[in-house]
């Protein structure tokens, strides 16, 4: 099974209903669906692509982690929550859109996505978890539109103490960093 249609009449994607269908490639979703379950995909190491329709309000734990296949991903503003690690090792994605409906990125949600370059935290988001992006290793570009984002730990991003610094006496802005270099800098 390397294609899978989600019939309309589901209206939920179950625990690990997915989970280490390794040749799987793309998933169709259909507006029906609202809930993506806690490990519906983890494991998909094959799947390069999946569109999440604007139905889906709820992505559960891990539904997405070790997707190593997977190189961009849309979460629609309908999502109003993503449980923990819910794309944790995804190594191959590179970019994330997190939309506005997101008011706090949990516990490790993108931890160790070492092909992520830059993110947007939107301006709803109001709290970042513990290692939300620990060990994005090749992170170096974060835009903060809030100037009161609660960042949690010291791990929540690539060299995070820095960046917290950096964010908290700077605000609103982008934020970059040099691989291997001593910190954030707060772009004009």
């Amino acid at each position: 099974m390397k294609n899978v249609i989600i019939p309309d009449s589901i209206t939920s994607i179950r625990e690990n209903a997915f989970s280490s269908c390794y040749i799987l490639t793309s998933v169709t979703i259909p507006n029906s669906v609202t809930s993506i379950g806690n490990n519906a995909f983890s494991y998909c190491t094959g799947l390069t692509s999946i569109t999440i329709p604007n139905s889906v309000t709820s992505i559960g734990n891990n539904a997405f982690s070790y997707c190593t296949g997977l190189t961009s991903i849309t979460i629609p503003n309908s999502v109003t929550s993503i449980g923990e690690s819910a794309f944790y090792n995804c190594t191959g994605l590179t970019s994330i859109t997190i939309p506005d409906s997101i008011t706090s990125i949990g516990n490790g949600v993108f931890r160790v996505c070492t092909s992520l370059t830059s993110v947007t935290i939107p301006n709803s988001v109001t709290s970042i978890g513990n290692d939300a992006f620990y060990n994005c290793i090749n992170l170096t570009s974060v835009k903060f539109d809030r100037a009161d984002t609660n960042i949690n730990a010291a791990n929540s991003f690539p060299d995070s103490g820095r960046l917290t610094i950096a964010y908290y006496s700077g605000g609103i802005g982008t934020y970059t960093r040099v691989i291997g270099g001593t910190g954030w800098t707060k772009q004009p």
